[in-house]
């Protein structure tokens, strides 16, 4: 991009600044309230579930409500382009904030009273808490990239990332050491009551100033809010770009997704107990990566979104590499808080550059689909992956299989450098039409 040479250098964006935002801090509280559903409606609840007495092939598919947050983009453009008649005073996207809020409160207090004595009602409520909490967080992504720019995304990620795993940490580790003394009718009360927080924010931030087009037909409003946005996507970067970035979209994340399947196993095989596995990676590994997404988010506000994910790409896949090291040692608690630390700390940092990214992409008339979509998309590939790792596992062994991930990034930054003279803004101008 050519510049004045007689012109003063442009300042660095500040990171206190960044960080220092009102808005940044109120993602802070909403992320926690997109955390806490999600391990209430899966992992925590098969325990529940365990404790009375459901056998363990109801539980499994009971505790899979979580999916629902896969398919989130299917009724994403309702958030878009549909105002709720009873919320209309909130705004578009503060309504539906609340609502999912609300409907998050309600559901956890009907599984309380419940319980699963009553299972097709309570597994009715179980989905409903899945449905508002994957609702909320597509009104919550919708939110965030409204209201600030692209260079303040990296800040509003990284505060996002601290709420929402606070909101995993309180569902599933303090919500475990609680089911020690009392019932998981009065867990799920609590956690239904720690959500007011949340409704609070929501009730006194302010709603994003976005102009939205008002369909004059039925049948222009669903060319608007289904056709279009995948439509307007393809419209503005043009097919070959279009193709070449959402091709990158699909691998950038395969070395840290190929992970999730094999942990629990690899770490058995390995020779560490429930207790050491919980408290490495369920506890200090949390805050690991919240010091990590803290770094991603400070990385972004200083040398934007599309360098700091390079970086991070390619970071992150090498810490792969500290999980070979830990074969070399198995049942050594020192070297499993090692490859947990590099792991965790890179997946943290790599969250604000990718959240910033697919921010970049989308069109404010249609924020809450197309970031929907994208975001879909990004965990694809590592669940396709996943599914064959055992296969992977049994051929390669476990250190085989890893390096395997490592080097699943080199396509992904092959198209990375294809792409760096469209998304770098030192290199081109942005050809963001929103």
């Amino acid at each position: 991009m050519p510049t004045d040479g007689g012109a003063p250098a442009a300042r660095k964006p500040s990171i206190w600044r960044s960080f220092s935002e009102p808005a940044a801090w109120t993602l802070c509280m909403l992320g926690f309230s997109s955390g806490l559903p999600f391990l209430l409606v899966s992992v925590t609840l098969s325990l529940w579930l365990k404790e009375d007495g459901i056998v363990l092939k109801d539980v499994t598919m009971i505790a899979s409500a979580g999916m629902t947050y896969a398919f989130k983009f299917v009724w994403a453009p309702l958030l878009d382009h549909w105002k709720l008649p009873l919320f209309t005073r909130l705004g578009q996207r503060r309504g539906w904030l609340l609502l999912a809020q609300l409907g998050v409160i309600a559901g956890l207090l009907a599984m309380a009273f419940l319980t699963p004595r009553q299972l097709p009602l309570f597994v009715a409520s179980t989905l409903f808490v899945a449905l508002m909490g994957a609702t909320l967080d597509i009104a919550l992504d919708g939110y965030r990239i409204e209201i600030a720019p692209p260079s303040a995304q990296g800040a509003l990620v990284a505060t996002y990332s601290l709420g929402y795993r606070l909101g995993l940490l309180v569902s599933g580790a303090l919500a475990l050491i609680l089911s020690d003394h009392v019932s998981w009718s009065q867990i799920y009360v609590l956690m239904a009551v720690t959500m007011a927080i949340p409704v609070i924010t929501t009730l006194r931030m302010p709603e994003p100033d976005v102009r939205r087009l008002s369909p004059s037909s039925w049948r222009e409003a669903m060319r608007e809010s289904v056709i279009d946005p995948f439509a307007d996507f393809f419209r503005r970067y043009r097919w070959g770009l279009a193709g070449l970035a959402l091709l990158f979209i699909l691998l950038f994340k395969l070395p840290e997704q190929s992970i999730g399947t094999i942990f629990n196993p690899f770490m058995r095989d390995m020779g560490f107990s429930k207790t050491e596995i919980g408290a490495v990676t369920k506890i200090y590994g949390v805050w690991i990566g919240i010091a990590g997404a803290f770094l991603g988010g400070a990385a972004v506000a200083r040398w934007g979104a599309w360098r700091s994910l390079g970086v991070c790409i390619v970071l992150g896949a090498i810490s792969n590499l500290l999980y070979v090291l830990l074969i070399r040692h198995p049942g050594q608690l020192s070297m499993l808080t090692l490859a947990i630390s590099g792991q965790n700390f890179f997946e943290g940092m790599l969250g604000p550059p990718t959240v910033a990214f697919l921010s970049l992409l989308v069109n404010r008339q249609h924020t809450a689909t197309q970031y929907a979509l994208l975001s879909s998309l990004v965990n694809l590939p590592g669940k396709v992956l996943g599914f064959f790792a055992g296969s992977i596992v049994a051929v390669a062994g476990y250190g085989g299989y890893f390096v395997i991930t490592v080097f699943s990034v080199l396509p992904a930054m092959l198209l990375f450098a294809c792409l760096w003279r469209h998304f770098d803004p030192v290199a081109a101008p942005s050809t963001n039409g929103s």
